[in-house]
Formats: C-alpha cells, sequence, structure tokens
C-alpha cells in the first residue's frame, strides 16, 4: 500500500491530466473522487493541499484549483444571515442535537439547492477542479454523502475531489474510521 505523501503525489499528477480535467472517464462519467486518508494526518493533507493550491496557475496548468472548507462555508453563511449568534443561545437553550437539526435546515441540507451547494457553484470557475475540505469539522451538522449527492446532482462541469479522513472503499463512507456514513456508491476512490 502506497504511502500518504505517495498518494498525494498521485492525486497531483492525476488532477494534472486533461483527461481528469475533461470527465473522461470510461462512460465519461462525472468526475467525482474521495481522497481518504486517516484523520490524524489532517494536518499534513491540509499543508499538501494548500501547497498545490499555491503553485497553481490557471494560464500554465489550465486549470484553476478552487478549495472550499465546508466548515468555513457554514459559518460565512450563518454569520451573514446573522445567525451565528442565535445559534450559540440556542444552543445553550435546546442542546447540541437541536441546534444540529436548525442548522441543517436553514442551510437546507437536504436539498438540490441548499446553500452550501449554491455557494460552490456560484464560485467555480469554468476551468477548474474543486477541492471539497473540512467535512471532519462539520459533523454532524454535514454529512459527506449529502454533500456529494446534492452536488452530484447540479454540478457536472468540473471534476471534485473530496478529502475525506476517515475510509471510503467505493461504496461506504466511514468517518474518523469510526462513524459509518450512508452508502456512496458515486464517486471514485482517487490514488489508491
Amino acid at each position: 500500500m502506497a504511502s500518504l505523501d505517495e498518494r498525494l503525489d498521485a492525486a497531483e499528477r492525476l488532477i494534472r491530466s486533461e483527461s481528469f480535467r475533461k470527465n473522461k472517464g470510461l462512460g465519461n462519467e462525472v468526475g467525482y473522487f474521495v481522497f481518504d486518508y486517516p484523520a490524524e494526518m489532517e494536518l499534513v493533507v491540509r499543508e499538501r493541499i494548500a501547497y498545490m493550491q499555491k503553485k497553481n496557475y490557471l494560464v500554465t496548468d489550465g486549470f484553476e484549483l478552487v478549495v472550499f472548507d465546508l466548515y468555513d462555508i457554514i459559518i460565512d453563511i450563518l454569520e451573514k444571515e446573522g445567525f451565528l449568534e442565535q445559534c450559540f443561545q440556542f444552543e445553550k437553550r435546546n442542546g447540541f442535537e437541536r441546534i444540529t437539526k436548525a442548522v441543517g435546515n436553514l442551510l437546507k441540507i437536504n436539498d438540490n439547492n441548499g446553500l452550501i451547494v449554491q455557494h460552490i457553484q456560484n464560485n467555480t470557475p469554468e476551468d477548474a477542479v474543486v477541492f471539497l475540505v473540512g467535512i471532519g469539522k462539520c459533523y454532524p451538522v454535514l454529512r459527506s454523502h449529502k454533500v456529494l449527492n446534492n452536488l452530484h446532482q447540479t454540478m457536472d462541469r468540473v471534476p471534485v475531489v473530496l478529502f475525506y479522513p476517515g475510509k471510503y472503499d467505493g461504496q461506504a463512507l466511514v468517518l474518523f474510521s469510526a462513524i459509518k456514513d450512508d452508502n456512496y456508491y458515486r464517486a471514485f476512490k482517487l490514488a489508491e
């Protein structure tokens, strides 16, 4: 089995290939991928993604690497809507489980046109590769299969890679290698 550094090297080579960016898989399928890794390696993965983004240039590479931190998107939406402080107070009064559900409803997490999906769509240029990060920080408000399902229904023009702190075997997502998420079959594992 390849080391994490070897897998990250392979992932970087892969996203630079034109066939990857043009979604030219066996069935010309939409490019949705999961890069899984041990949760304890989160900081290593974050550093590598920042490095890849910093050295990316649209003019020379032919694509823009766009990184969306899902946690930051949630916080930004709550702040923009003026709900962040209300969320703190609501959680104090009603508990963690109720605020988790309330935030999910506010963000329309179960809808194809939810606020997170809209944000990603509105901020993704034509020639891009999208990296989704921060899913571990969002648990349990946001589940990875929901994000992938909703995006898959509405965005098929650029490849999307979910960086996943856990295990993905092509069918099951297991966050932190301990919390089973719903099955997800539409994404390919990026870099074995």
